[in-house]
């Protein structure tokens, strides 16, 4: 049974191919000679897709596999592409790829040259390389994909295809240093914790709950919870409990007002509630905590 490829077509693709006439003048630039994109698209559940360069491209081709399946066929070996893995062929390389029938693939899917982005893929093995994180690390490179789609769909001034071309470094880092590239996401994360942090001490006295500071990073409760805990060794609420405790040792050092006062301040609507509280952290009552010698 003969296979049935059909090369256009895919509901809700979006492509871009830079003219040629547009390249030849970046030819007369210095930053041509460093990377650019030449073409980019995104085709979703990609039916049929099939492509075959027997002399190769002039260009690398990376292509970016998300979801369903497909295939490769370079170097006489016939590889399987999975979700969550890439692969860039090399220019000039004879080859072939397609979606599986079955279960057909959603690639990214560029193409790029420059001196630049060599260090970045073998020139020679085109063997797909499986990736490792979570959504949102995946959904950041997603973005970054998009801000160059989204850079050329602007226009082919020389400032959109500069900024296009350095976006595309990161988005092949990305892919190759996938160690650091999923590191880094313990950093977004702690300034996340950091800046909630940061409101919780700003605003202790008011009415705060787990499911509000959640909602300010657009994260669920659960999984705020767990980078909570992991930045601070305390549940949210518990770190929220020293906040105020902290608050309120202040206002007793440093203010006369009554320890019912300084309750409401602090954030306790029930002043016997913030005494026992008070108690259990410090080991003392306000009171005689106000009464400390301390310096």
């Amino acid at each position: 049974m003969k296979t049935k490829h059909i090369e256009e077509g895919f509901g809700g693709q979006r492509s871009i191919v830079i003219p040629n006439e547009v390249l030849q003048t970046l030819n007369n630039t210095r930053f041509s000679q460093l990377f650019y994109v030449t073409d980019i698209g995104y085709y979703p559940q990609a039916h049929f897709h099939f492509r075959q360069r027997n002399e190769g491209c002039k260009q690398n081709i990376l292509i970016y596999c998300t979801k369903g399946s497909g295939w490769l066929i370079a170097n006489n070996k016939k590889l399987k592409i999975n979700a969550n893995s890439y692969f860039v062929i090399p220019s000039n390389i004879p080859h072939s790829y397609g979606a599986d029938k079955n279960n057909p693939w959603t690639i990214y899917w560029l193409h790029f040259a420059g001196k630049l982005t060599a260090p970045f893929f073998s020139e020679t093995d085109p063997t797909p390389q499986t990736l490792s994180e979570n959504e949102v690390r995946k959904n950041y490179r997603i973005q970054l994909f998009n801000e160059i789609y989204q850079s050329l769909e602007m226009g082919y001034s020389y400032e959109n295809l500069e900024y296009a071309g350095i976006c595309l470094l990161h988005f092949l880092a990305t892919l190759k240093y996938t160690t650091q590239f999923n590191h880094a996401q313990i950093g977004t994360d702690s300034d996340k914790i950091s800046k909630s942090i940061q409101y919780m001490k700003q605003n202790c006295s008011e009415d705060l709950n787990l499911t509000k500071l959640a909602e300010m990073h657009r994260l669920s409760v659960s999984y705020f919870s767990l980078l909570f805990r992991k930045r601070t060794n305390h549940s949210p609420m518990d770190y929220l409990m020293q906040l105020r405790i902290q608050k309120a040792s202040q206002m007793l050092d440093n203010s006369t007002l009554q320890v019912n006062e300084i309750a409401r301040s602090s954030g306790f609507a029930d002043p016997y509630y913030f005494s026992r509280a008070f108690k259990k952290l410090m080991g003392m009552s306000p009171l005689k905590y106000r009464k400390l010698e301390k310096g």
